[in-house]
């Protein structure tokens, strides 16, 4: 059956930074010592797992361009700016931004690859930073790491969102060391309209405290009063699920899902949505299928165990009252999760085109979309496509 598809607002795409983004956004007293790109030969690249790669350097191998930023080196791969190569072409190889498509990293570009792809507004995901910004938690000099996160927020506020004419929404990251830090950052950005932020799915991950105490409440206060969402990316932990140390990376792609899974047991027994009623979770890239078990899980251990569980007092309700609240999920290939609407709820579930990764469904994502979605009523879709992302959010649009 033929249906109608709205255009569609995807809530998870990804950014390749320009190569002189921090040199241009930084204070001049930092540029110097700021991220910045060269090229270099790679002969050879091997996935450790994580965040790790055992990579082989010659300046006669196939180039790439790399970022440079204290004693990190971090090459672009091919698999990261897949969009435009065949399957069979997005391999873990290096790449330069010359054999990138434009829209991996130039505004309009971007725009007209969305366009052509049945899509009006994309809310795009760090690459040099990482998902939420690791890359400068990890770093040595603070006062640098700090000015780096708030050149990357200025830049995409201002260049990336700001020129796009309202097709790309701005998702900004956080100095993730400091709550306080973290929280004023989110105020400072609500105040030129920006409404969703970068966080880890489980900061313990990265070495700091979980969502169990209460020292990320600055920031979910900020957020809450705000309506800024939380957006975790899957390997926003930089710790992705496998099962032994010689598993392929295949076996980890298949098993992504699981770090969201655990973060939103996480947070429905945390308290943190009880304390903070109006916050908004959004989990990206981790699909759908898994929720109605977990939500069934979590209120029969709720119902059955609080006794001895240790959410007797601060969980006055069943789990899944919360994530029906406050939570949304999003797909892009789950048609488990979508003949499960019903437990998954329809009000709390997003699209996306994971552009330009090799996951993404461009340029053929319309064409990806109908034939999921078939059967669906034009109003579910409509919420599915468009209405929820717009909601989750804040945007001024129908």
């Amino acid at each position: 059956m033929a249906i109608d598809l709205p255009m569609i607002v995807s809530v998870d795409d990804h950014v390749v930074e320009p190569a002189d983004l921090w040199q241009r956004w930084l204070p001049e007293r930092f540029r110097d010592r700021g991220p910045r790109v060269e090229r270099r030969g790679i002969a050879s690249m091997e996935f450790l797992g994580g965040t790790r790669y055992d990579i082989v350097y010659d300046d006669e191998a196939p180039p790439a361009d790399c970022w440079i930023y204290e004693d990190l080196v971090a090459p672009h791969k091919r698999h990261v700016a897949a969009v435009g190569f065949s399957r069979d072409e997005m391999s873990l190889s290096p790449i330069t931004y010359d054999e990138m498509r434009p829209g991996c990293y130039k505004v309009a570009d971007r725009v007209s690859d969305m366009l052509a792809n049945h899509v009006e507004v994309s809310l795009s995901f760090p690459t040099f930073p990482r998902f939420c910004g690791q890359t400068f938690l990890e770093a040595k000099d603070r006062e640098l790491a700090e000015a780096c996160v708030y050149a990357y927020n200025d830049w995409m506020v201002q260049e990336w969102c700001g020129e796009s004419d309202g097709h790309l929404v701005p998702l900004i990251i956080i100095p993730l060391w400091d709550p306080e830090l973290a929280a004023a950052e989110v105020r400072r950005n609500a105040a030129r309209g920006v409404h969703a932020v970068c966080f880890s799915e489980i900061p313990p991950h990265l070495g700091l405290p979980s969502v169990h105490t209460e020292h990320w409440d600055p920031f979910f206060a900020a957020c809450a009063e705000t309506e800024t969402v939380v957006c975790m990316h899957i390997g926003s932990s930089s710790k992705m699920p496998s099962t032994s140390g010689d598993a392929p990376p295949a076996v980890q792609a298949t098993l992504s899902f699981n770090n969201a899974m655990g973060s939103l047991t996480d947070f429905l027994f945390s308290g943190v949505l009880v304390r903070f009623p109006t916050l908004k979770l959004a989990y990206s890239e981790g699909q759908i299928g898994w929720i109605p078990y977990i939500l069934e899980r979590a209120d029969d251990v709720w119902n059955e165990h609080r006794a001895w569980g240790g959410v007797a007092e601060q969980i006055p309700e069943p789990p899944s009252t919360y994530y029906f609240r406050q939570v949304y999920g999003c797909f892009f290939r789950d048609r488990h999760g979508l003949e499960s609407l019903d437990s998954v709820g329809v009000d709390n579930i997003t699209f996306e085109t994971d552009y330009p990764h090799t996951d993404s469904t461009w340029p053929n994502t319309k064409e990806v979309a109908e034939k999921m979605m078939a059967d669906l009523s034009p109003e579910v879709i409509y919420k599915i496509v468009r209405g929820n992302a717009i909601e989750m959010l804040s945007l001024d649009l129908v």
